[in-house]
């Protein structure tokens, strides 16, 4: 496998995509898990599809747009998808959880009316929903590193205030934190992260790579940092390891990882379940 990604450029994007993907999705995912904001990575995927659908059905209908890369729409439906639930919260302040299952089901029916007005699924559209190693194109690549630095220099800049905001909104408001232009900030670079994680996992599985490696590290992690730093050893393996194992077993890329990413989460339930009752049996 080494030398077959030396040798062909398609396998080095999939394994550089790859190990970007796996450090800022766990990285933005501990902040989503604790902020109990979960169920927003599958919106905003959900969105993403309408966004891929509709460029795809514009690149078959207008000339205009052949040769456009579909992930930039993508990107573009995710953030303004991510402005409608920062809304919504606003406008639902009792019940901001409604925000995200307005957005998901809003995002589900325009992939489905561009995609019926597309004549149904094609093979890109298809790869676009479970993840693809040979679409992974080098201006994919340069797409995610510019996106995986923005989120890493933001995240360390605002490390405190994030750090703050997570665990306690009204306290952080209180000390002076601009809590609404800062979850803006950070809305939006999850919505990015989730565009551009599509190709490797795939839309319908990427808000996996962002929750299941934090509840893993949260079973046996001891603070916030060794949190953060166990969900992305986690996160980078389940994608070498699900992009491994497809290669040598002609596996889905997107469906392996996931349930790599499941069986370390299992693995760790059970070494803590372990862990907490080996002392029952002390004396």
């Amino acid at each position: 496998m080494i030398t077959a990604v030396m040798q062909y450029e398609f396998l080095q994007n999939a394994f550089l995509t790859g190990i970007i993907i796996g450090i800022i999705a766990p990285l933005l995912g501990v902040f989503i898990v604790v902020r109990r904001l979960s169920l927003i990575a599958d919106a905003l995927s959900h969105v993403t599809l309408a966004g891929i659908a509709a460029s795809l059905l514009l690149e078959k209908k207008l000339l205009l747009f052949t040769g456009v890369n579909p992930i930039y729409m993508g990107m573009a439906f995710s953030v303004a998808g991510s402005l409608f639930i920062e809304k919504l919260r606003s406008v639902y302040k009792h019940y901001q959880e409604l925000a995200i299952p307005i957005i998901l089901s809003g995002g589900i029916g325009l992939g489905v009316i561009f995609i019926s007005l597309a004549d149904g699924f094609n093979t890109d559209l298809f790869g676009y929903l479970f993840g693809s190693v040979s679409a992974v194109s080098r201006t994919d690549l340069w797409t995610i590193l510019a996106i995986s630095i923005f989120v890493i220099v933001v995240i360390i800049l605002l490390y405190k205030e994030l750090f703050l905001l997570s665990f306690d909104e009204e306290h952080a408001r209180a000390t002076g934190i601009a809590a609404k232009s800062l979850h803006f900030i950070f809305i939006i670079m999850v919505a990015l992260v989730i565009a551009a994680s599509m190709r490797i996992v795939g839309i319908l599985l990427v808000s996996s790579l962002m929750t299941i490696p934090v509840a893993a590290s949260i079973r046996i992690a001891r603070g916030f940092k060794q949190t953060i730093f166990m969900s992305v050893l986690f996160g980078e393996a389940s994608v070498l390891g699900g992009l491994s194992l497809s290669y040598y077993l002609d596996l889905a890329p997107g469906g392996t990882i996931v349930i790599i990413a499941v069986l370390i989460l299992i693995i760790t339930i059970i070494a803590k379940k372990i862990s907490t009752a080996r002392p029952l049996y002390k004396g």
